[in-house]
């Protein structure tokens, strides 16, 4: 099975929502929301205004508006990214403008988060326990 990349010139301007299922290539202008399992190349001519939601992106024109990407967001030397990154993972080339918040790593779930709480609980138990069961140890092998 060959992998197509569909590709989109920089004479083609949109407005609306982009869906596609592959790899695509955008020259052109955007003003919506490009959403895929596919992967994104945003050429150097290309202008995006509005979400990007893909399995991965490199970026080496402008965008404005939020990625969210499963695996990979590349910001090239060329790029200008206004606006917020949630991706597994991110790099950023000398050069690229990026103004904006960034997440990255593996999504947090509401479970682990409680997690951390348990332990200092358990910590503060544990040090007021500790002064209790620290004679009785003492004093069990003086006997």
């Amino acid at each position: 099975m060959t992998s197509s990349k569909n590709v989109l010139a920089n004479d083609v301007e949109i407005k609306g929502v982009i869906k596609f299922s592959h790899d695509l290539i955008i020259d052109g202008k955007i003003e919506g929301e490009v959403v895929s399992d596919g992967s994104l190349t945003v050429g150097e001519n290309a202008m995006i205004r509005g979400e990007v939601k893909t399995r991965s992106v490199v970026i080496f024109g402008k965008i404005e508006g939020n990625i969210n990407v499963v695996e990979r967001c590349s910001l090239k030397s060329s790029a200008i990214l206004v606006g917020d990154i949630s991706a597994g993972a991110l790099s950023i080339e000398e050069g690229a403008t990026f103004m904006g918040k960034s997440a990255v790593g593996k999504k947090i779930e509401a479970k682990p988060a409680a997690t951390p709480a348990a332990p200092a609980k358990a910590a503060a138990a544990t040090s007021a326990a500790a002064p209790a069961t620290a004679p009785a140890s003492a004093a069990a092998p003086q006997s």
